[in-house]
C-alpha cells in the first residue's frame, strides 16, 4: 500500500420512521440548506449502529435505535461510503442544531420529494422491506452502475 492509495470516509444515515403513523424523521442542513435523513461521519471508535444513535440525536434531539442495513451508498465525487440504517424512535424531543435549521416528521413520498434524490433514495430504500440496497451517487444524482 502506498500513499497514492485513494482514502474513504464513512458516514451512516438514519432513516427513523415513527411506527405509530409511518413519517420518517428529516432535518433542513444549516450549510446547504438541503432536506436529508439525519446523518454524518463515524468516528473511529464507533461502530456503525453507534454513529448513527449519535448523529441523530446530535441532529434532531430524537434518540432512535438501529433496526436494520438497509443499503450503502458511494459519493463518487467525494468517495464518502454511507451506511444506511432503518431506526425507530424511542425518545427525545425535536430540536435544531449546529448542522440543522429544521427538523421534521414528513410522509415517506413528501420526505423523498423534498430531498436530492441521493438522500431520499435512502428513504424509499429503508421503507421498501427489500435490504440491502447498493448504490452509487455523484452527491446529487444516482449514477447508473
Amino acid at each position: 500500500m502506498t500513499s497514492e492509495t485513494p482514502r474513504h470516509s464513512v458516514s451512516v444515515t438514519g432513516v427513523v420512521v415513527r411506527p405509530e403513523d409511518g413519517k420518517v424523521l428529516v432535518i433542513k442542513r444549516a450549510d446547504d440548506g438541503r432536506w436529508v435523513p439525519p446523518g454524518g461521519v463515524m468516528e473511529l471508535d464507533e461502530t456503525p449502529e453507534q454513529c448513527v444513535v449519535r448523529e441523530v440525536r446530535e441532529e434532531t434531539g430524537i434518540e432512535a435505535k438501529p433496526i436494520r442495513l438497509t443499503g450503502v451508498y458511494k459519493n463518487m465525487n467525494l468517495g464518502v461510503v454511507s451506511l444506511a440504517f432503518l431506526c425507530k424512535p424511542t425518545g427525545g424531543e425535536i430540536r435544531i442544531s449546529e448542522e440543522s435549521v429544521e427538523v421534521t416528521w414528513m410522509d415517506p413520498a413528501e420526505a423523498v420529494d423534498h430531498c436530492p434524490e441521493a438522500r431520499g433514495i435512502r428513504i424509499t430504500d429503508a421503507t421498501s422491506n427489500i435490504w440491502p440496497h447498493s448504490r452509487v451517487h455523484d452527491g446529487n444524482d444516482l449514477l447508473t452502475q
